[in-house]
């Protein structure tokens, strides 16, 4: 139970940091924060293992620096990519 606590916290923090660094805090809520947390750390997974780098998400139940950095770069190519969806273009 503790562990599931922890992975919404770290998924809303890693959320929250994603969405202030591409300008989209203010369309999103607490729960699209955690939602984009973990949706990046899974994203941030493969696109780290796709290049060899390797290294472990939030998704993992790992709690570390190193996870907290890949789900946040997975979160940022995530709100990036759905900007590019939305407005046409990456801000």
């Amino acid at each position: 139970m503790i562990n599931f606590i922890l992975w919404l916290l770290f998924g809303a923090l890693v959320g929250w940091l994603a969405s202030r660094v591409m300008g989209t805090d203010a369309q999103q809520g607490a729960l699209l924060n955690i939602v984009v947390g973990i949706a990046g750390a899974f994203i941030g997974g493969i696109v780290f293992n796709a290049l060899g780098i390797g290294g472990s998400t939030i998704n993992d139940g790992t709690f570390s620096v190193g996870a907290l950095v890949v789900s946040f770069i997975g979160a940022i190519i995530l709100l990036g990519i759905v900007n590019l969806f939305r407005r046409g273009r990456v801000r």
